[in-house]
């Protein structure tokens, strides 16, 4: 017993270690320890702010529908990079749920990864999401692309990187809604 008491901090230290190897267990504390840490992204500095010059990029629909993103091309666009594996990723899915219910019919989400339609499938039915998910086959545009999972882009009607976030941010924060509100009144 007096082992226990003089040594309790280690103990659970060390649990909380043997916690984080396992697969099962790690994911959770990283996806919690996510949000968090998660904030508001921040917005560029207009000075900073690149645009896009090219729209034309493939891209595959959950269901195998071919589109192409230039025909979002004079509307608010969202663009997310992301997996189901990356802890940061699975952390702010539920902020962007909140905000695709909000504004899906006002702006084009794009929501990419590269993983198998029937992993993707199995995780937004697993949690609940409705989330358009589009499959990359093709390069993105130079101006978006990234080596960070998850990447995200809120781009201008007129083609604008308002935001270009690396890592996981509360997507549905009263910053987040107020920008959006600004770039579709535009």
């Amino acid at each position: 017993m007096e082992f226990l008491k003089k040594n309790w901090s280690n103990i659970l230290f060390f649990g909380f270690l043997a916690l984080l190897i396992f697969p099962q267990t790690r994911m959770p504390i990283q996806v919690f320890v996510q949000r968090l840490i998660s904030f508001s992204p921040s917005e560029k500095a207009e000075e900073e702010r690149e645009i896009l010059q090219d729209y034309n990029w493939n891209l595959q629909k959950i269901n195998s529908e071919e589109i192409n993103f230039s025909q979002s091309e004079g509307k608010v666009i969202i663009v997310n990079f992301w997996a189901t594996w990356c802890p940061p990723c699975v952390a702010e899915m539920p902020s962007f749920q909140k905000l695709y219910d909000a504004y899906g019919d006002k702006v084009d989400f794009y929501f990419v990864t590269s993983e198998k339609p029937e992993k993707i499938i199995s995780f937004m039915a697993k949690n609940g999401y409705s989330l358009p998910i589009f499959l990359q086959s093709y390069e993105a545009p130079k101006q978006l692309q990234s080596q960070a999972l998850p990447t995200t882009y809120v781009i201008s009607k007129t083609g604008e990187i308002v935001v270009d976030e690396e890592g996981a941010a509360d997507w549905n924060s009263k910053k987040m809604r107020a920008l959006l509100e600004q770039l579709l009144s535009k």
